[in-house]
């Protein structure tokens, strides 16, 4: 049993001290940039490399998948997210900034997008799904309504094709709608951990009383005296936390002053992968794309619940695909399900066989080695008869079946911030 231990321990270590250089090649197989086209660098860029970011393409822009040194590096980057008191700061300026304005903004953002948006009070926001005609999801994003306009965050990879998506949809429309991406020059932050509140109330203006803004609001404000700035209390880690815009002009100052802060870390996109994973959060391009549907990627909730308008007056792209007339979901074959249980970590397109080992029901989309919990994790699509937590089934590993089984998600509790 000890020397088992002993073997066990000594895997459990490889897997650690391999974590950065196996994320740099997932996130790598991800990077939308190449030699030919020259990588999009943001307000923060150098202030990387001073703090030593080991930078990599990703959707067309060089950023740090970790930081070296002796406190750096995926393990103790993800750790220090996940610890009382602390937070670290992301650069996530990669993604898609969008105002919507116009009288008809409203109707027309549901023409899109799945969730209820007319329903929204000023301040609050949502994730919600950009779907297809057959359904699929085009990409997620962040949707808050701001008062006098509509903010909407997409993912960094997808943005220029959601826009066409968004451009040749708005030829079709009657009504009155304006698109509005502020491209570079809103940069964009995100702050997350226990500490980040903490970190956060020092940029904001004393009569601000953070603890009444709940999880998925924003407000646009002014941040250590810069104007035009604005935070969303949401992020991609399971924990509190803050997405942060600011003019770009503007950006290294917010990010130095959050830097003063003992408790707030430079935080790489290698730990940003683990930390949504064991939060049970998607990524697009492994965990969705455009021939999944909300049902199949469990994301029907982002509809409503039974009985609501969304579900029973449709009219989005691809409803007719997602939902009966009445609005139910419709069945389908595949459910995306967690996965843990086995010895080595299983990472995307590792093929999924039922208990016997004979028949194959599924892959990974996503997996790693969790730093929170210590044990190989990962997420993936089965057939829907064999999404039921508890499920026991066998992973193809390096060509060597391992047992697994199916597991609720999110694999770690969760810590979104409730007003009390």
């Amino acid at each position: 049993v000890v020397e088992k231990r002993i073997k066990m321990n000594a895997v459990a270590s490889k897997v650690v001290l391999n974590l950065g250089r196996q994320t740099s090649t997932q996130l790598a197989r991800r990077a939308f940039g190449s030699d030919a086209e020259p990588l999009v660098k943001t307000a923060l860029n150098e202030l990387h490399k001073e703090m030593g970011g080991d930078m990599v393409p990703f959707a067309g822009y060089e950023l740090p998948v970790l930081y070296k040194g002796e406190n750096g590096g995926v393990m103790k980057e993800h750790l220090h997210c996940r610890s009382p008191g602390k937070s670290s700061l992301f650069d996530v300026s990669h993604m898609g900034q969008i105002r919507w304005h116009g009288k008809d903004r409203v109707a027309f953002i549901e023409s899109l997008v799945v969730g209820d948006i007319a329903g929204l009070a000023e301040g609050s926001g949502l994730l919600s799904l950009v779907t297809n005609e057959n359904g699929g999801i085009i990409d997620d994003t962040v949707i808050t309504n701001a008062g006098d306009y509509i903010y909407m965050v997409v993912n960094g990879a997808c943005k220029h094709g959601d826009m066409a998506h968004f451009k040749k949809q708005m030829e079709d429309f009657e009504g009155e709608v304006c698109m509005d991406y502020l491209g570079d020059d809103m940069q964009l932050l995100a702050l997350q951990g226990d500490g980040a509140a903490s970190a956060m109330a020092k940029l904001l203006p004393s009569d601000f009383d953070l603890a009444k803004m709940g999880f998925m609001t924003g407000v646009d404000i002014t941040l250590d005296g810069i104007e035009g700035c604005r935070i969303t209390r949401c992020g991609y880690t399971g924990e509190d936390g803050f997405e942060i815009a600011m003019p770009m002009a503007n950006a290294v100052s917010v990010a130095s002053k959050l830097f003063e802060d003992p408790s707030v870390m430079a935080t790489g996109l290698g730990a940003r992968d683990s930390l949504r994973l064991e939060a049970g959060l998607c990524l697009y391009g492994n965990d969705l794309d455009e021939t999944t549907t909300p049902i199949e990627g469990v994301l029907g909730w982002t509809m409503g619940g039974k009985g609501g308008r969304r579900r029973t007056e449709q009219g989005f792209l691809g409803a007719d695909k997602i939902l009966t007339p009445d609005g139910k979901f419709q069945k389908v074959a595949r459910k995306r399900v967690g996965i843990s249980g086995m010895r080595a970590p299983a990472r995307d397109h590792t093929e999924i066989y039922d208990a016997t080992g004979e028949t194959k029901i599924g892959e990974i989309t996503s997996g790693t080695f969790s730093p929170t919990l210590k044990k190989p994790i990962a997420m993936g699509y089965v057939a829907t008869a064999s999404a039921k937590a508890g499920t026991e089934v066998m992973l193809k590993i390096r060509n060597k079946m391992q047992k697994a089984q199916i597991t609720k998600m999110p694999f770690v509790t969760t810590n979104y911030y409730k007003p009390e």
